[in-house]
């Protein structure tokens, strides 16, 4: 099985933030110079009232500052050399950048320091809100892992196994079943804040899948859009792996796995493979266990539980 593979710490320049369209705030660039090589590292940001106003401490160099209406207006009350002293203090700070919105005017000063400067006709409030989401995305740490990612009853359902196992043959079925691919053989996995797991496909491997025999699919084609997916949250997964005779497996479905990705748990199934088991079905099933688990109901605990009651209370 082909190793994870785990990203270098995420960056994004300057350049590359002013020029990318999918941020959607149309940036025109103010004041470039060398700093448009800058790193920002960090999708939260900041507004640079407290630093204007000497409380400097706060800045953290690798964020984009916002520059909106408050901030100018407190600027154009300040005497010309107050004025003065509170942008150049914003100097040696290694600010990556700074973002003035609503297309205000930058104030007298600011284009003179050595930060580059973009500008936006968006409030602050929809430009805020556009870049997080956007350095969300660009900066989420992220690993690349072999398996294959559905959408199965709304839930993201990642099959793991190693090659040749049938993860491909087991999601063909699971779209005829009318389910969706997100990504097959490779998949990249990204955590949103602590707790989140999305997986998505590269742009290039996007709708497509190997199956042995058949060669290179496209899904899209196929079986129309409606089949795949770009993107989902990672639910569960579930880990072919070949029957052994002498293997015990759970037959009751009280204690389940789990599989760490990127510090982030999340449950694991391991189901053997073997003739007579139709594997679609059953990763069916278990989506549907998983979707009743959410509501607060545990069959498997619930039986035991009336068979048992002193077992089951415990």
């Amino acid at each position: 099985m082909t190793e994870p593979t785990v990203d270098p710490q995420p960056g994004v320049t300057v350049w590359e933030f002013a020029q990318d369209p999918n941020l959607g705030l149309r940036l025109q660039v103010l004041q470039a110079g060398e700093g448009m090589a800058n790193w920002i590292r960090s999708p939260r940001i900041q507004k640079l009232g407290l630093a204007l106003a000497g409380f400097t401490e706060y800045i953290h160099p690798h964020r984009v500052q916002i520059l909106g209406g408050s901030e100018i207006n407190y600027l154009q009350i300040l005497k010309p050399a107050a004025k003065k002293a509170a942008l150049d203090g914003l100097s040696g700070l290694g600010i990556c950048c700074i973002v003035i919105t609503r297309g205000l005017e930058p104030p007298e000063g600011l284009l003179k320091l050595s930060i580059p400067v973009l500008g936006t006709s968006f409030q602050s409030s929809v430009s805020i809100a556009r870049i997080t989401d956007y350095l969300e995305g660009r900066l989420a740490p992220r690993m690349t892992i072999h398996g294959v990612l559905l959408d199965v009853f709304g839930l993201g359902v990642l099959l793991l196994g190693p090659s040749g196992i049938g993860k491909s043959e087991c999601a063909l079925e699971l779209v005829l079943k009318g389910h969706r691919l997100v990504s097959d053989d490779c998949v990249e996995i990204m955590r949103h804040g602590v707790d989140r797991l999305v997986g998505a496909g590269g742009p290039n491997l996007e709708h497509h899948m190997e199956l042995r025999g058949l060669g290179i699919i496209n899904i899209k084609e196929l079986f129309g859009i409606s089949a795949t997916g770009r993107n989902k949250t990672l639910d569960f997964a579930v880990r072919l792996q070949r029957w052994e005779k002498d293997a015990e497996y759970d037959r009751l479905g009280l204690e389940r796995s789990s599989i760490e990705f990127l510090g982030v748990s999340i449950p694991l199934i391991e189901m053997p493979v073997a003739p007579g088991r139709n594997v679609a079905t059953l990763i069916e099933v278990a989506a549907r266990i998983h979707l009743l688990g959410q509501q607060g109901h545990h069959p498997a605990k619930e039986l035991l539980a009336r068979l048992h009651p002193a077992t089951g209370n415990n």
